[in-house]
């Protein structure tokens, strides 16, 4: 694949490593991908401004910790099957000042990434706006690829979802919609005994807001979904056999495994809230299991994966 196609995916079916989706479908044994969240360009000086507002006039510190990022996922052996960002790709929201150059910025950076590890978008609430509307949605896509899509890789089914579109859609309900009947048919698919198609080995999601931080009845806050709009996606989720759903958006490491479920919340590249260092996440997929590890950038760096996890690769 060339390398500008690894940005500028946009269909709803992706293929990866030149493989047919058909291929794609076929379990082959363990692999791993990266799942990274927030670079968030512009929010790191905001935030020590105390205008995240309005602030965000400088983002290099973000931008070179893309960088580095990059660099250390560029060395990994084997390489990863893809790498996912969870959204809030940058912190200007559509429309207001500085978006422009740090989408622009932010591409320049991601671009390094070696072209044999495709790169997956998730939109979040700075890309598409608290409440989004169809002209956000569709400046989104436009710039970034579908705001949801499926896709299968080493019989794995992954659905990436448009969160925001739970957290608020009154200026855009026909698009939540429109999301709602797509997952629901994605979902019964994935789970139905009489379907044509493969069963999936595993199903994940990715989506930027997370169900929720620690406990699935916790109380409704800023970093998670709303308790009616949880339940009912937690319920849809474990009847269909999902094995887990990686977000971000809280910029610190939170989660937990009820009912089977494993609810990931991955800390930033960019601007850490809590005490946490920037990373991202190493998830190993195998046959039975899906196992993931949080890593500095720098341990990342330093010293690659952990031996233990390349013995479940090579299983």
């Amino acid at each position: 694949m060339a390398e500008s196609e690894n940005i500028f995916l946009k269909a709803k079916h992706r293929t990866f490593s030149g493989l047919t989706e058909d291929a794609e479908h076929k379990w082959t044994g363990p692999f791993f991908f990266i799942q990274a969240a927030d670079p968030q360009l512009g929010l790191m000086k905001a935030w020590r401004d105390g205008d995240c507002d309005g602030g965000g006039e400088e983002w290099a510190e973000e931008v070179e910790l893309t960088k580095q990022a990059v660099e250390a996922i560029n060395q990994l052996r084997p390489r990863p099957r893809f790498m996912v960002l969870c959204g809030d790709l940058v912190h200007a929201m559509p429309g207001t000042p500085f978006r422009e150059g740090q989408e622009k910025d932010l591409k320049a950076a991601l671009m390094g990434t070696d072209p044999s590890i495709p790169l997956v978008f998730v939109s979040g609430n700075h890309d598409l706006g608290n409440t989004p509307t169809p002209s956000t949605v569709e400046q989104y896509c436009r710039e970034w690829g579908d705001d949801y899509f499926s896709f299968w890789v080493g019989g794995v089914l992954c659905l990436v979802l448009n969160s925001q579109l739970f957290f608020d859609a009154s200026a855009c309900p026909e698009l939540r919609e429109a999301q709602e009947a797509w997952l629901e048919a994605q979902l019964s698919r994935a789970s139905s005994s009489s379907s044509t198609e493969p069963k999936p080995k595993h199903i994940l999601i990715f989506q930027h807001i997370p169900l929720y931080l620690k406990s699935p009845d916790e109380e409704d806050d800023y970093f998670n979904l709303q308790r009616t709009v949880r339940q009912n996606l937690l319920d849809r989720f474990k009847k269909a056999g999902v094995k887990a759903v990686f977000s971000g958006h809280y910029h610190r490491n939170a989660g937990g495994c009820h009912g089977g479920l494993d609810m990931v919340v991955s800390s930033a590249i960019g601007c850490q809230l809590g005490e946490d260092t920037h990373g991202v996440r190493v998830v190993v997929v195998t046959a039975d299991n899906v196992i993931h590890r949080y890593y500095s950038l720098e341990q990342l760096r330093a010293r690659g994966l952990d031996e233990d996890l390349k013995k479940l690769l090579q299983a």
